[in-house]
């Protein structure tokens, strides 16, 4: 059977549970900006908190920055996004749309979406033009008289211009890195796709400096363990495959780029990049700075300019896609359950508590419960509704595992642990019950959805 995901299924859950929204709604919206809620807050901030993880606990050859969005408008001059960040665009003279010039075989008409932009019988397309994706906005308390400044497009720059700074104080020497995540600006002419696309989105990358030699290796290196970081966190590994870039795909700085792609319901689509940059960035900023931007090697009194391996990842859509590849469907007790099972260690809550009943003792039981459990794992309690329609509510929002406080547990101290998954349930005693969960939270997992061959 096809997988029971699709974007529209993802847009409506999201909306429904709290995740994603669009952003000023209330004014009718504005194009491709959303608002994340409670659950895509604390989605987010566990795909996020994994990265560092795999960065920096996991590692002790990579250090930490938070650069800020505006930079000296001499960083773009360098990076060359000033002359070179551009899309050809195309105006539609009858409806007054704006088109990708080089998207349009992709896109629909927006008066007759049965054909692309151009063949409508009342289409008029401008001639293509270029148009530049950063962001201008000015610094000064009189815009007429203030200095032309930019929203960063991307958060590398930020990273390179600190070399010399992270450098020093850090005592690091290459092979290093330098990570950081934060929030970039695309004034993208044809955004879309949910969160896929946005023009405000927040980026996580690493900027990993070594010797010119060693590239390569580091290239390869960063190409496995960023592929093995997703299926890591859960994603089917039939759905991801690493894509080398025809050379005329590169960049005219690289000497070699591969996308991490997932299969998304628009088909496959870029997850994440890594690059080999060369020394392309150091040297630009060293040329316009005056700046040396180099390493000096005592040990081989060697001075040379560090080439640069880049992973670069976008939480936005790596928080699609983990939605994605959790959302599922299936009948339980003759009615339809959604449900999102994501890896415990992304889940926005690991565990709900439920009382079986509003009477008798049972929220001040589950409470007590409930106050165990918080301080050690991200925790719900829920009161509210039947039993069931508590369950379901906590399978959309891919809760691992229910606690229910019923007149036995009162008895004896014990509960009913339901798993979100197999749907099992289980009694185990109130005293053993934190240091139960946090075991079953910190197994090994895989994601109990079939693959493409069981799919089809």
């Amino acid at each position: 059977m096809p997988d029971a995901a699709t974007m529209e299924k993802i847009v409506a859950l999201c909306k429904r549970r709290g995740f994603i929204f669009a952003s000023s709604e209330i004014y009718g919206g504005l194009g491709s900006t959303y608002d994340y809620g409670h659950y895509g807050v604390l989605l987010k901030t566990n795909v996020k908190n994994e990265w560092w993880r795999a960065m920096l606990q996991e590692r002790d050859d990579i250090v930490a920055l938070d650069s800020a969005i505006l930079q000296h408008p001499k960083t773009w001059e360098a990076s060359g996004h000033l002359a070179g960040f551009t899309d050809p665009m195309a105006d539609c003279r009858t409806c007054g749309q704006r088109f990708r010039a080089d998207h349009v075989d992709d896109l629909q008409c927006p008066q007759k979406p049965s054909k692309h932009p151009g063949e409508g019988p009342n289409c008029d397309l401008t001639e293509a033009r270029d148009f530049n994706l950063m962001f201008e906005t000015t610094m000064g308390p009189v815009k007429d008289s203030g200095a032309t400044v930019y929203l960063r497009p991307e958060t590398a720059q930020g990273i390179f211009v600190n070399f010399k700074n992270v450098l020093q104080f850090s005592r690091k020497k290459p092979p290093f890195g330098i990570a950081q995540i934060g929030k970039s600006f695309r004034n993208e002419i044809t955004p879309g796709n949910f969160v896929f696309r946005t023009r405000e989105f927040e980026q996580m990358e690493m900027e990993f400096f070594v010797p010119p030699g060693e590239a390569p290796r580091w290239y390869e290196f960063w190409k496995a363990a960023r592929h093995g970081w997703y299926v890591e966190l859960g994603l089917r590994e039939d759905h991801l495959r690493l894509r080398e870039h025809d050379p005329d795909e590169l960049s005219h700085y690289s000497s070699a780029t591969a996308d991490v792609e997932y299969l998304f319901p628009i088909g496959w689509s870029e997850l994440e990049g890594i690059a080999n940059r060369g020394d392309f960035d150091l040297t630009q900023h060293a040329e316009h700075s005056g700046e040396k931007l180099e390493y000096f090697d005592p040990q081989t009194n060697e001075r040379y300019v560090p080439h640069v391996i880049e992973p670069a990842a976008g939480a936005d859509r790596a928080t699609l896609a983990f939605l994605v590849d959790a959302y599922d469907e299936d009948e339980l007790g003759g009615e339809a359950r959604t449900v999102l099972k994501l890896h415990p260690r992304l889940a926005p809550v690991k565990v709900a508590v439920l009382p079986h009943l509003r009477k008798d003792g049972l929220p001040e039981a589950a409470q007590e419960v409930y106050a165990a459990l918080r301080g050690r794992m991200q925790s719900e309690y829920d009161e509210g509704g039947s039993i069931g329609k508590r369950y379901r509510r906590q399978d959309e929002i891919g809760t691992p595992y229910c606690v229910t406080v019923d007149h036995q547990s009162l008895e004896d101290r014990t509960v009913t642990v339901r798993d979100r998954d197999t749907l099992e349930q289980e009694r185990v005693a109130i005293d053993g019950l934190s240091d139960e969960l946090a075991a079953r939270l910190a197994a090994p997992w895989s994601s109990p959805k079939p693959g493409l061959l069981a799919s089809e």
